[in-house]
């Protein structure tokens, strides 16, 4: 079942986002080569705490961190480790959730190690293109499948491959609610209201759409492992125009 949100619960939701946000903000100055994932991880629990929220990730299903950090082929869920270290080239996808009275944000993005292929620009270019065209969409009235179809129209234009395990979903009290939401069309009318509350991530890849999960259980991994991208914000359907809640406030 999708539940609206209130009007405090949105309040505590946005205050959730904006801590996401920090955490972004500090992932872009200092993501450079040589930096461990570890690093990144205690900065952003760092962050977290001081702004009196709780990691969400941190804990959930054992996960042992604050953000999942993929580099390159990985898709998702990639453990924090002193012995990951980025290098001029790569790409990483640092996701973190902060949970704020009880209310959760959740964002994603995938930032460029120094410099990196022209390849490597047009997928990261795309991926994020994709993320505002489903966030566009995130509309009273609109159906979930309009989301989906918007993500999808963007990376098939780019030829890009679609991660088809996972996507979107609903967020608020849990990390994880109802609905799921698709990366690509597959016929879901569910309506989009006013108050519902959505994870909008497209993950999309360079080359083919397969993945599969490493022997820890948790990492997510492009078979054929060429890069993959993943950009995420929580968005709230209002009366007018989509809100989005992962961003600093003013």
């Amino acid at each position: 079942m999708i539940h609206r949100k209130s009007r405090d619960e949105i309040k505590r939701m946005r205050h959730a986002g904006h801590i996401v946000a920090l955490v972004h903000k500090k992932m872009k100055e200092v993501i450079e080569p040589g930096i461990s994932t570890l690093e990144l991880d205690s900065i952003a629990t760092k962050i977290i705490k001081e702004n009196r929220a709780i990691p969400t990730f941190l804990g959930y299903n054992g996960f042992p961190g604050s953000i999942c950090a993929s580099i390159n082929e990985e898709v998702v869920h990639g453990i924090p480790s002193k012995d990951r270290i980025v290098k001029e080239g790569d790409i990483i996808s640092i996701d973190v959730g902060a949970t704020y009275g009880g209310m959760v944000g959740d964002g994603a993005w995938t930032y460029p190690v120094g410099n990196v292929t022209d390849e490597i620009k047009r997928l990261l270019k795309t991926t994020e293109e994709s993320l505002f065209a489903g966030i566009a969409q995130m509309r009273d009235g609109n159906v979930l499948d309009d989301i989906s179809s918007a993500i999808e129209a963007v990376a098939n234009r780019e030829k890009l491959g679609i991660v088809r395990q996972y996507g979107g979903h609903g967020v608020g009290h849990n990390m994880h609610e109802d609905p799921f939401l698709f990366n690509y069309k597959v016929g879901d009318h569910t309506l989009i209201k006013h108050g519902y509350v959505i994870a909008i991530e497209p993950m999309l890849n360079l080359g083919g759409d397969a993945v599969e999960v490493a022997d820890d259980e948790w990492t997510v991994s492009t078979v054929d492992k060429k890069p993959s991208a993943h950009f995420e914000h929580t968005v709230l359907a209002t009366e007018d125009e989509p809100l989005i809640i992962t961003q600093i406030l003013q």
